[in-house]
């Protein structure tokens, strides 16, 4: 009896499982998925802090706690501070003192003094808390598409045949294109999607850094990429954005590069060509992880970082050179004992997005550089006619590698839409403000046209109270850095920026695109709200769509393979906040101004110390390769594809269609490009073998002789005396025919004809 009764008592104390009865309520403890998410107004939790704010982790495992920001702060100049964030903070400081003010009047007549504070949206810790008014959900509803029956089973058809069109490529989605360009591609060398890292043949120090970094099974766009690239071949590969490019093109390079010989002269080996200066940062900062257990040495050349040290860095000529292609080319001109010459591996990196930018003359003056035997590798997101013609004019018989055309969003992305009316299109400041301050408070980017915009946006968001940054090309690069580090940090909510930021960055935990103002194709759609939802993980996009925007709207509805949703807000929320929007814009036009006036100040004082510089001779004149008259030759034809886009916008707007007026230079420039593309095309092709018929004689009536055929090989073979005679009489013939020529010419003197005489004189 007391074994038994101890065996209860242990039983009891142990938490067993049991039997549910019928009756009996289970909790629910399943984390809630993102279709459950309704993305609705709610208050902000209060994390608890455990830890004091200066308090670090330390291990002591240096490489494998190393921070990839430290590494480039040897790059920035100096720290700067951001003056703007300090007068946002200036101007809150002033509005909070007259609404002290005010609230004091009112606690007077109001017991409770804390509804007030809510009521104006703000609290102790300084940061919004939302009233009860401003916790109203938002209307969602789903916006289907209207498409008739015959449409619907026509589109049933189609994704039905490139599912089985997909399952037989492996993964890989081949675009159709004309005869040519198939002819100048070669196919992919087969792949097993399921391929793993430990099968690739990789070296350790390389497999360490994948464990590092936690990379657990490579994508399609790596594991297609990384062996024909070991193989040595040209490789053509084009992939959606998040989907790890730059891990397929730098682990094979990497891999190439552990079995250089190390006892030689260093020289550069490999050189990444990117448009933007961030995505430069980003690319060197993966390469410095991959190559962390290596003897590789890097190097960085973009824009706007320390001049001084990039060129005391290529002196040494590292492994590997990532650059934007006007600083190279700087540093090319004016960094003796750099040079292109030893380049074996050329990789261009987002190469649409290069051409757009009008970095074509630069990257073909590059590109002549380079050595002739090296390896191209060309990565871009969408495939255009001038990425082709750069295609056929720096590769040889490259491979092509179309895992994704980028068409599409992702698949696990949420698009909703806010529609503006034509009365309410100045109530676009006020929704964007009600979005980020009710819904979407955190890992948000919001997309704007112009730089000016963007700057804007970012002094109303900071003046509401939340933490803000900009990213855009008029801020100097150490800040554009340190607003990014920012953001990944999460001491930045949200982030401000233009379309510098929509392609290439890898920004982990972003959960919401904003689009302020919608972008000019659907192409920049794809890759703004594809820096959200990456990697698998969900995303949401909001994008605040005018009348004036509608047909972009229809044309990324129709393109939606999921269901797209409208939001609307209640019109007493935009009211409010249209009221908060023109009170602080008094404040937003006096730092404005305030900035502005300084900019004009430090542009004198930088000019006035350039030009004494200059005539001290501490400052030479940097060498450019093309001549000042070329320059503005090409700055104007930039200018003026500006203005023709804008034109097409407008027109597109209006519903007319734009005559583009082409200067006949321009058309003479451009038929020579497609010239030398198509001539470079048809050398690079496989030549064909030619079997030529004899030609048969015929006699003087026109029939055919019945003569015996002659044979090439049977002419070499054939040494009978009546076949030596047929070689030898056509010679002993012109042998005679000469001497004969000679004796009837002897003694006479040739030059000038003898004039005839003339009988009548």
């Amino acid at each position: 009896m007391k074994k038994k009764s101890a065996k209860m008592s242990m039983m009891q104390k142990i938490d067993t499982l049991k039997s549910l009865d019928e009756n009996e309520q289970v909790s629910d403890y399943s984390d809630e998925s993102d279709d459950n998410e309704d993305f609705q107004p709610k208050k902000k939790k209060v994390q608890k802090k455990y830890f004091a704010p200066d308090f670090q982790f330390v291990s002591s495992a240096k490489e494998y706690n190393k921070d990839t920001w430290d590494d480039l702060t040897k790059y920035v100049r100096r720290k700067v501070r951001s003056k703007t964030d300090d007068k946002i903070q200036k101007a809150r400081r002033n509005l909070k003192g007259v609404a002290e003010e005010e609230d004091e009047i009112e606690e007077e007549n109001n017991a409770d003094p804390e509804l007030s504070n809510l009521r104006k949206g703000k609290d102790s810790d300084d940061e919004i808390v939302l009233s009860e008014d401003e916790l109203k959900h938002d209307d969602i509803k789903l916006k289907e598409k209207l498409i008739g029956k015959k449409k619907r089973k026509k589109l049933a058809a189609q994704r039905k045949f490139q599912d089985s069109d997909d399952e037989n490529h492996n993964g890989i989605t081949v675009e159709q294109e004309d005869d040519e360009n198939d002819e100048f591609f070669d196919d992919a060398p087969p792949f097993d999607e399921n391929t793993t890292f430990y099968q690739m043949n990789l070296s350790r120090p390389l497999m360490k850094a994948i464990g590092q970094l936690n990379y657990v099974q490579p994508t399609p766009i790596q594991a297609a990429t990384i062996p024909t690239v070991l193989l040595g071949r040209d490789v053509c590969g084009c992939a959606a954005t998040g989907t790890g490019k730059t891990a397929a093109y730098m682990l094979p390079v990497l891999e190439r590069l552990l079995f250089r010989p190390v006892n030689d002269t260093a020289v550069t080996r490999v050189l990444v060509l990117v448009p933007t200066r961030e995505l430069g940062v980003q690319v060197y900062q993966v390469s410095k992880q991959l190559a962390q257990f290596t003897s590789i040495e890097i190097g960085l050349s973009v824009g706007g970082l320390e001049l001084k040290y990039q060129e005391a860095v290529l002196r040494k000529n590292p492994d590997i050179v990532i650059a934007t292609p006007g600083r190279l080319i700087d540093h090319l001109k004016n960094t003796p004992s750099f040079t292109l010459i030893d380049v074996e591996i050329l990789v261009l990196d987002e190469a649409d997005r290069m051409l757009d930018e009008n970095f074509k003359d630069q990257m073909t003056e590059i590109i002549k550089m380079c050595s002739r035997t090296r390896q191209t590798l060309l990565f871009s997101a969408t495939m255009t006619e001038e990425v082709q013609d750069l295609v056929s004019l720096s590769l040889t018989k490259p491979v092509k590698i179309f895992v994704d055309s980028n068409k599409d969003v992702a698949f696990n992305l949420r698009q909703e839409f806010i529609r503006l009316r034509k009365d309410k299109e100045d109530d676009r400041e006020a929704i964007l403000a009600a979005l980020v301050c009710r819904t979407f408070r955190d890992h948000t980017i919001v997309f704007v046209a112009t730089k000016a915009q963007a700057h804007k946006v970012h002094i109303l968001l900071g003046l509401l109270g939340l933490k803000v940054g900009e990213l855009h090309g008029n801020l100097t690069q150490p800040q554009r850095l340190e607003n990014l580090k920012k953001f990944k940090d999460e001491e930045l909510d949200i982030l401000v920026a233009t379309d510098v930021a929509a392609r290439g960055l890898d920004i982990r935990g972003v959960k919401t695109v904003i689009n302020f103002m919608m972008p000019t194709g659907v192409d920049k759609y794809i890759h703004r709200v594809g820096r959200t939802a990456r990697a698998g993980r969900a995303g949401v996009s909001v994008s605040i769509v005018c009348e004036s925007e509608r047909k972009i709207f229809r044309e990324i509805v129709k393109r939606a393979k999921n269901s797209v949703k409208s939001r609307s807000i209640p019109q007493d929320i935009i009211d409010k906040y249209k009221e908060r929007v023109s009170a602080l814009s008094p404040e937003v036009e006096k730092i404005m101004k305030e900035e502005y006036e300084e900019r004009q100040l430090a542009k004198v004082e930088n000019a006035a110390n350039k030009a004494e510089n200059l005539v001290k001779g501490i400052e030479k004149p940097r060498d450019w390769f093309q001549t000042g008259q070329k320059r503005k030759k090409a700055k104007a034809d930039l200018r003026r594809k500006i203005r023709e886009k804008r034109a097409e916008m407008e027109a597109s707007r209006k519903g007319k269609k734009s005559k583009k007026v082409v200067d006949p230079e321009t058309k003479k420039l451009l038929a020579e490009q497609k010239v030398h593309a198509k001539m470079a095309k048809s050398q690079m092709k496989r030549k064909k073998v030619t079997a030529y018929r004899e030609k048969s004689t015929f006699g003087a009536n026109g029939k055919q002789t019945n003569t015996k055929k002659s044979y090439f090989d049977d002419a070499f073979t054939n040494t009978s005396k009546k076949s030596a005679d047929k070689f030898r009489a056509p010679a002993n013939q012109k042998i005679k025919i000469s001497k004969a020529i000679a004796k009837k010419n002897k003694g006479k003197v040739f030059g000038k004809p003898t004039p005839k005489k003339n009988p009548f004189l």
